[in-house]
């Protein structure tokens, strides 16, 4: 019974399936009219002043003018990647290599570097006036930042050369402020001197800027550097006035009180003698 089955089956799915031997002919000519359809709709598309896409294979012209492109925008890419110094040393190395030389052609001269220390030190002065502040560079701001920072009380002095009658002086700066130096301890500039110490008033007279200038500067000094500030000749000694005001006032008080005792006593005098 089962092989009869089986047998039966397939007479009828042979019979009645969806295969046929004329599928593949059929098949095959609706295809064929399909391209020449889509070809004949395809130049009918096409216009007039269209440009025709090479279908060859590229000219060697056209093929190296793509390759420089590519290169370029790789090139490109990387040196913007790139810092500015290693930027720069790309290209001296890519000089070196095409045109020759060496390295050291290339080194950088450092005759000419100034650090801000060296723009103070040319552009400094002693006193800032306000004609010294009309035309201002980057310069003579940073010198007038220094100058604004510093101590104007008393001043540095270097003794060195008062045989000749020349004194060096400078204002304090915020450190020999905190540790006393030119106030508490002596003034010269290699001095720590503690004991005995005396201001003086000196009229510092200086050239600046093909400029003379004179400014009254005060110092602190010991007894044996006083000798030196006043080898020449005697200079002013500035001494404490606040006591001697104090007791200026004390002695004026006491006489006018005195005068006003006198006066009130005569007054009570000539009072009781009308009476």
């Amino acid at each position: 019974m089962v092989p009869a089955q089986l047998l039966l089956s397939q007479a009828v799915h042979g019979r009645g399936g969806y295969d046929s031997d004329f599928s593949d002919d059929e098949s095959g000519e609706k295809s064929d009219q399909r391209n020449k359809r889509t070809s004949n709709e395809d130049a009918l598309l096409i216009k007039p002043f269209q440009k025709v896409k090479p279908v060859k294979v590229a000219d060697r012209q056209i093929a190296a003018e793509e390759w420089d492109r590519e290169e370029a925008r790789n090139r490109r890419f990387h040196l913007i990647a790139m810092d500015a110094y290693a930027r720069h040393k790309k290209f001296v190395n890519d000089y070196i290599l095409y045109y020759g030389g060496k390295k050291e052609d290339f080194q950088r001269s450092g005759a000419s570097d100034k650090t801000d220390l060296d723009v103070v030190r040319e552009n400094c002065r002693f006193l800032w006036k306000e004609e010294d502040t009309v035309e201002m560079n980057w310069e003579k701001r940073l010198a007038k930042k220094y100058y604004d920072k510093l101590f104007k009380e008393y001043c540095i002095a270097d003794l060195s050369r008062y045989k000749e009658n020349k004194f060096g002086f400078r204002w304090r700066h915020e450190k020999e402020v905190v540790s006393g130096k030119g106030q508490f301890s002596c003034g010269n500039k290699h001095c720590d001197e503690k004991e005995g110490l005396k201001s003086w008033e000196v009229n510092f007279g200086y050239i600046e800027y093909g400029e003379k200038r004179n400014a009254l500067v005060k110092l602190r000094l010991c007894p044996q550097k006083k000798k030196k500030i006043n080898f020449h000749h005697r200079r002013r000694e500035v001494k404490p006035k606040k006591k001697k005001k104090r007791t200026e006032q004390n002695s004026g008080g006491a006489k006018s009180k005195k005068s006003k005792k006198k006066k009130k006593e005569k007054h009570r005098s000539k009072g009781g003698g009308q009476k």
